[in-house]
């Protein structure tokens, strides 16, 4: 069939046709509403999150400091490498006040031995924060889990309204039939 003409019409919810209902134009709205809502929500939420995130990495950067420790005990040889053991240390904060706690470290390592741990601005042992390369990151695929979690729930919510209309479309199908059955139907008797 070569030449042959497209016989799809853009639209053809919208325009002017004796077979289309009131559920029909109700569904293009919806559709065309869901597929806004993914693109407009989904977008925002996916902005807002990753700003959120970004603005929470960089607190942490600026609240969080590094400190040198001492190891008070050896740590035992693991035979994996990136195996880490827990060790007390002991750390002078900022203010000149001496802690000691316990944390995880790499095996092998011993007594004496210095390391570098993250403290808050109370002297507590703190994760390390993420730099600005891992935060971006962090904070990329944050925005992008919120964008896709926002189009979900449109596309969700769409697709339940649209089955709510099919479900309303077949109970007026129904009654229609109802109404028209009786006189296609003939008796033979």
């Amino acid at each position: 069939m070569r030449g042959g003409r497209r016989t799809k019409r853009w639209l053809w919810r919208w325009r002017s046709n004796p077979l289309r209902r009131r559920d029909d134009v109700l569904e293009a709205w919806l559709v065309l509403a869901v597929w806004a809502l993914i693109a407009v929500g989904g977008t925002f939420a996916g902005v807002v999150t990753a700003g959120a995130a970004d603005g929470v990495f960089t607190q942490q950067r600026a609240e969080r400091t590094s400190v040198r420790a001492v190891l008070l005990a050896d740590t035992p040889q693991a035979a994996a490498r990136g195996y880490r053991a827990k060790a007390e240390v002991r750390w002078t904060a900022p203010d000149g006040s001496v802690h000691t706690d316990e944390t995880l470290v790499a095996s092998g390592q011993k007594a004496g031995g210095k390391i570098v741990l993250w403290t808050d601005e109370q002297g507590a042992l703190t994760p390390a924060p993420p730099s600005r390369t891992e935060a971006a990151a962090q904070a990329g695929l944050l925005g992008a889990a919120a964008a896709l979690a926002a189009a979900g729930v449109a596309f969700g919510a769409g697709g339940a309204a649209r089955w709510v209309l099919d479900r309303h479309r077949i109970g007026q199908w129904g009654r229609e039939w109802d109404l028209i059955g009786p006189r296609w139907s003939h008796k033979t008797t």
